[in-house]
């Protein structure tokens, strides 16, 4: 399983895939923590905003935090061209391939 991840990812050395799982694990948690606050420093609070209006928001601030925290973190651990990478392909599946276009 190792061996296919650093096929897939294009990387050489086992390290890599512990440091690139580390970074995945830390911005999920830091982007669900930090969400919170942003949501409680514009107003909503869960328990004085309606259900269909507090979690669409919450889910996209929490997807933008992760998009920025990636590739933060991607590069305080070394990993930045691989998270880079990695962000430029979420972003064009998403719908943004027209700023990454090299035309």
């Amino acid at each position: 399983m190792i061996e296919k991840l650093k096929k897939r990812w294009g990387i050489e050395k086992n390290w890599e895939i512990a440091v690139i799982m580390l970074v995945f694990s830390i911005t999920g948690s830091s982007a669900m923590k930090l969400a919170l606050p942003i949501m409680r420093s514009i107003g909503l609070e869960k328990s004085q905003t309606a259900a269909y209006i507090f979690w669409p928001i919450r889910i996209i601030l929490v997807f933008l935090v992760y998009q920025v925290l990636l590739v933060s973190f991607g590069w305080l651990f070394g990993q930045f061209r691989f998270f880079w990478n990695m962000e430029k392909k979420m972003l064009c599946r998403l719908g943004f391939k027209k700023f990454f276009d090299k035309n």
